[in-house]
């Protein structure tokens, strides 16, 4: 595959490092993955519970990884299935740009505009301190917000198209929140892979 990592943008943030490649993948090669892994993924549908009410979690989601080590958030507990050679090789190209290594990548898929992700950080302690998260989204485009915790000025959105690659570093998930909301608009399908290092 051909990689395309020109036009990155280093947003100027507190307390964050963010780092946008709107197209880390051209649309071709996007559009290729998305359906190679909508078909061959393991995809689940857990419940979450969230202030004492418990109801299905609004995407789908699966958790991939080199290594045998559990994923928890929102008292759910997923268990990784080893790596595809298709995510082997995303993971490859990612670590390139993103000069870390990742063993883990949690997948969500969006079935349309309903499936939604609400405001958190992923500061879950096995991801240790200052966590890099790296996020490729294929399909629909979807707005990401994101927002300071304490800082109220510092409120944002990105649209992620198809084949955009996202990094968040430095001390975001101790500082941020970030989200995929709801949208009433007609929209197709989305996946997204987050790639993280659990110790």
């Amino acid at each position: 595959m051909d990689l395309f990592s020109t036009g990155k943008t280093e947003f100027q943030l507190p307390q964050a490092e963010l780092t946008y490649f709107p197209n880390f993948y051209n649309l071709h090669e996007a559009n290729n993955l998305f359906e190679i892994l909508k078909e061959s993924i393991n995809w689940q549908q857990d419940d979450i519970t969230l202030f004492g009410k418990t109801h299905l979690q609004p995407r789908l989601t699966s958790l991939y990884a080199n290594n045998e080590k559990s994923y928890s958030y929102s008292n759910i507990t997923m268990q990784p299935k080893i790596f595809t050679k298709e995510l082997e090789d995303i993971k490859n190209a990612i670590e390139k740009v993103a000069k870390t290594e990742f063993s883990t990548v949690l997948l969500n898929r969006y079935r349309s505009g309903s499936d939604s992700n609400g405001w958190h950080a992923d500061n879950e302690k096995e991801l240790g301190k200052n966590p890099i998260i790296a996020t490729l989204s294929l399909g629909a485009p979807r707005y990401f917000h994101f927002k300071h915790r304490s800082l109220k000025a510092e409120s944002h959105k990105i649209l992620l198209g198809s084949g955009s690659l996202l990094i968040m570093g430095g001390e975001m998930q101790r500082y941020w929140l970030h989200q995929i909301p709801k949208t009433k608009k007609d929209i197709g399908e989305r996946i997204n892979l987050t790639f993280r290092k659990i110790a």
